[in-house]
């Protein structure tokens, strides 16, 4: 690992990948890789990674060569120290999200950022851990609605009682529990994305906040804006929990 970084700083580079190669006896071979959330080539720091997950490595009945190579490699280039001269820098979390993620897996650490999207479950993409999220296309929710805490992965059916076109529901009935709507918020509308599907041209979603009688607040919908059945089917769904 050493001279795997010595030859990176001369050429003024920082491993982003590096996988580790044993070739067995038995002509098989073993690779052990390892990803890193910005470019690395401290030999300390790396080596602690691949030693995280030296076990998971099958030997079999021997290895005959191991090499260890940088199959993505960027540049790096040194970064000046905070002093006590200089405003203080963020905190480095690279070394945390990369313990996290060779553990875990690259796909389990992830950060969610929003997208210029009125649709709920289009606004929200993951990104990279260290991603800017100051980029283009990348706009904060609305403001003037709550949105809450979590969002189902897809709306869920729901069954309730309302009257139309603009009340919220009496009770609703989802995954076999029936809830009494004690208190509710709303209807904010939300109108579908023509300019990307031409099935939502018309489209339209009445959404509700409401809350039961053991306190628990959902976010729910109405497909369609209650009159008009080429704006939904009028079916209603729970698409998210407050709190």
């Amino acid at each position: 690992m050493g001279q795997l970084c010595t030859e990176l700083t001369a050429k003024g580079l920082g491993a982003r990948r590096l996988d580790l190669l044993c070739s067995r006896i038995d002509s098989r071979t073993e690779v052990l890789r390892v990803g890193l959330a910005v470019p690395q080539r401290d030999p300390v720091r790396l080596t602690r990674l691949f030693c995280d997950r030296i076990v998971t490595l099958d030997p079999g009945l021997g290895i005959e060569i191991m090499t260890l190579t940088a199959t993505i490699a960027e540049p790096l280039v040194p970064r000046q120290t905070a002093t006590s001269l200089l405003e203080e820098t963020a905190p480095d979390l690279s070394g945390l999200i990369d313990t996290l993620s060779n553990r875990l897996g690259a796909r389990s650490v992830f950060r969610f950022a929003t997208v210029s999207s009125d649709v709920p479950e289009r606004a929200i993409i993951r990104i990279p851990p260290l991603a800017d999220t100051a980029t283009p296309g990348m706009e904060a929710w609305p403001d003037h609605w709550p949105r809450p805490a979590r969002l189902l992965p897809r709306p869920e059916p729901i069954e309730t009682m309302a009257l139309l076109p603009d009340h919220p529901p009496r009770w609703i009935l989802w995954r076999g529990v029936r809830r009494h709507v004690q208190c509710a918020d709303g209807p904010e509308r939300i109108f579908g994305e023509w300019w990307k599907r031409d099935a939502e041209a018309q489209a339209v979603r009445d959404y509700f906040r409401i809350e039961d009688e053991a306190g628990a607040r959902y976010w729910i919908f109405r497909q369609g804006d209650g009159e008009d059945r080429a704006t939904g089917s009028h079916r209603w769904f729970l698409h998210g929990m407050f709190g």
